[in-house]
């Protein structure tokens, strides 16, 4: 760490990262906390990329657009990033990070709408660290910028099933879990319930397995397995089916899927992918969802349209194919590593469009076979700028042209950012 004493400095921008952006000779300093027209007292830190990292250390004399935080927790827990900027001042700053990451991949400030605002307490899905320590179960995120654990009794992104949670879910911890244990405990909202992942490298015994079935129970949860690193989900409690409703279509999917974080989001991505299909695609079109999950674009396309679904594992599809059969849907799946084994040339002949919603690393592979061989439409759907911004150059590089992009925002408070790009040719 850097020694030297605090420095004055005004802060001009917030980074990608939410961390307001001063100059210091030259040199690029983040200060978390802050808002543009802050003047600040701060001591420098260690090197950051291209930058330094710089402590708070007075708020001199506060800039315009600036909020009190809505949680307790802000400014520990790393959850959220910018809840001390007003709500005009967040709203510019987060359309701005898919902004700058499509001009700077070719696109223009205007293809670009308003952004669609997802309502706080919503969010359906938390991972929640844990440690067994020697004065009880520490249970909640972690701090900024570090592997330790801000022991949350709230959340105001969290769905409030969910924050009810939390304190039963501590003290059921405190009873099954050997000291000095840790791991994640993965909680998802369902129509009929609670369904809980509980990951750690323990072994659960029947003391734990009696009574965690117990907390199950009483909680009345859909579901609870126990995951030890490179396992299945052993189930210790299923109460009911973890039925989720995806396109108005009932499936379960396996402990621990990935599903978008609110209902309201998923359903706002849905009907912008929806929308692009109806509006560019040919009617009678076959669609590839490629990166598919348990379906939650599949099966609202496949109301009408045929869908092809493609997923790299093996539960989620068996999900979706399950669902859809019920459904009577024209849903076809295959079981494919895209990241290593992309569609390709032929391959891709069959639809008129492609979809696309891969994880944070984006579609690389992919976007390269879809610019060299792809549709005359692909709609990208992405939970990061960065790499959706590094797609997008490779299909413009291909021939596509980006006409709209919307950006989502249903991790509020966070530097992430949900966006539906639209690609044609």
């Amino acid at each position: 760490m850097n020694h030297r004493g605090p420095v004055e400095l005004v802060i001009a921008s917030i980074g990608a990262r939410g961390d307001g952006l001063a100059d210091h000779d030259g040199q690029p300093v983040y200060v978390p906390f802050t808002v543009p027209g802050d003047r600040v007292s701060v001591t420098l830190g260690e090197k950051r990329g291209d930058g330094i990292a710089g402590e708070l250390v007075r708020l001199v004399t506060p800039g315009p657009g600036r909020a009190i935080p809505v949680c307790r927790h802000f400014g520990q827990c790393g959850g959220c990033a910018v809840q001390h900027l007003d709500d005009a001042a967040y709203a510019a700053w987060k359309r701005g990070l898919l902004v700058e990451a499509l001009v700077r991949a070719g696109g223009t400030e205007a293809v670009v709408a308003p952004m669609l605002r997802i309502a706080p307490a919503t969010r359906r899905r938390a991972s929640l660290g844990f440690v067994r320590a020697a004065k009880g179960t520490v249970l909640g995120f972690a701090q900024r910028a570090s592997h330790h654990l801000v022991d949350v009794a709230e959340c105001p992104v969290l769905a409030p099933a969910l924050v009810a949670l939390l304190a039963p879910l501590r003290a059921a911890l405190d009873r099954a879990l050997p000291a000095g244990a840790t791991g994640d405990a993965v909680a998802t909202l369902t129509e009929s319930g609670v369904d809980l992942v509980i990951e750690t490298e323990a072994e659960p015994g029947l003391e734990a397995r009696q009574t965690l079935s117990a907390f199950a129970n009483a909680m009345n949860m859909a579901r609870l397995s126990w995951r030890r690193p490179g396992r299945a989900p052993e189930p210790l409690a299923r109460r009911h089916a973890a039925v989720v409703r995806l396109g108005g279509v009932a499936v379960e999917p396996p402990p621990g899927a990935f599903l978008q974080p609110s209902v309201e989001g998923e359903a706002t991505l849905a009907q912008l992918v929806g929308e692009a299909i109806d509006e560019f695609a040919k009617p009678d079109g076959r669609i590839a969802d490629l990166f598919a999950g348990c379906g939650s674009l599949t099966l609202p396309l496949a109301r009408t349209r045929r869908v092809h679904a493609v997923e790299g594992e093996a539960e989620p599809l068996a999900a979706l194919a399950k669902a859809a059969n019920q459904a009577k849907l024209a849903v076809t799946t295959e079981l494919r590593d895209l990241a290593r084994q992309p569609l390709r040339d032929k391959q891709l002949a069959p639809y008129a469009a492609v979809v696309f919603d891969p994880p944070r690393i984006g579609a690389a592979a992919q976007s390269k076979a879809l610019a060299e061989a792809g549709p005359p439409l692909v709609v990208a759907v992405s939970c990061n700028p960065a790499t959706l911004g590094r797609d997008a150059r490779t299909l413009m590089g291909g021939g596509y042209r980006l006409v709209r992009a919307f950006p989502v925002d249903q991790f509020l408070w966070s530097a992430r950012l949900e966006a539906v790009a639209v690609f044609v040719k």
